[in-house]
């Protein structure tokens, strides 16, 4: 009985998730007029009109390229940077200053990144980097590098500490212990976080909204805005840019999703 309720919870579930998807792909499918006629009716006719106009009429190929480069830049740098912490975090737990370090990016965490919006907007104006994709790397990098760490610390305390010992007494450096040890072993954890980040950076609209303004520098979120007018929003073609503004994600997670996976459970199996 216990089973069978749980079916019926998990089907209502996934129906409560993807009958909303189910209209999004439907509206991309319908003209403006049919969708105000009737919005959760099925297009008369499919087209795919609405893709056409969105890649002929939109500078959609610079939307998707400018957000394509600051979140992939963004990511990398922003691996780089927290794997690098979080070894030196996992070597130096035990003194004071890995603990100061830890300390100061859980802190960090605490912090909402909508509070820092004007000292930042002000630091950036000063120095010329507003509406600028260095700019909003730089920010973005700023403001996911304490969850980056704080993830990524997790996963490397879990790495066997012997392995350390070994290559030390083998001599190797820091640099080489980090680059073909610990890079190599937290492939998964790496590809967790990469995923979890570019979500965040894709998605990302409140710091391109205050650095961004013109228009050939918008990123994808930022862009599907224009579609929404004053007085009337054509629906079906911001649906359209919503459809296409989630593949990406949908790809990344297809690709990774074995590391996703291993990564999620990460130290579920430990002891």
């Amino acid at each position: 009985m216990l089973r069978i309720v749980g079916k019926v919870m998990l089907v209502g579930f996934a129906g409560v998730i993807l009958a909303p998807l189910l209209i999004v792909v439907i509206t991309t499918l319908k003209t403006n007029p049919e969708f105000y006629a009737n919005p959760l009716s099925w297009p008369d006719q499919f087209s795919l009109d609405n893709v056409r106009s969105l890649f002929a009429k939109q500078m959609m190929w610079r939307y998707f390229w400018n957000s394509t480069l600051i979140t992939f830049v963004t990511v990398a740098a922003e691996l780089l940077l927290a794997s690098s912490m979080a070894y030196a975090i996992m070597r130096y737990g035990k003194s004071k200053v890995g603990k100061l370090l830890f300390a100061l990016f859980a802190i960090g965490l605490m912090i909402p990144s909508q509070v820092n919006m004007i000292p930042i907007y002000a630091l950036l104006r000063e120095w010329s980097l507003t509406n600028s994709h260095f700019g909003l790397i730089m920010v973005s990098l700023t403001i996911l590098l304490p969850l980056s760490v704080f993830i990524l610390s997790g996963f490397v305390n879990t790495l066997p500490k012997e392995l350390m010992e070994a290559g030390e007494i083998d001599g190797a450096s820091e640099l080489r212990l980090f680059t073909q040890i610990v890079v190599p072993l937290c492939a998964p954890y790496l590809a967790t976080t990469a995923a979890f980040l570019f979500v965040i950076v894709w998605n990302d609209l409140l710091f391109p909204m205050l650095l961004l303004v013109e228009k050939d520098k918008l990123t994808l979120p930022l862009a599907l805005l224009q579609f929404k007018g004053e007085y009337v929003t054509h629906y079906p073609l911001l649906m359209t840019g919503v459809v296409v503004a989630a593949l990406p994600m949908i790809v990344i997670f297809v690709f990774l999703q074995r590391y996703f996976i291993a990564g999620a459970l990460a130290g579920s199996l430990k002891g």
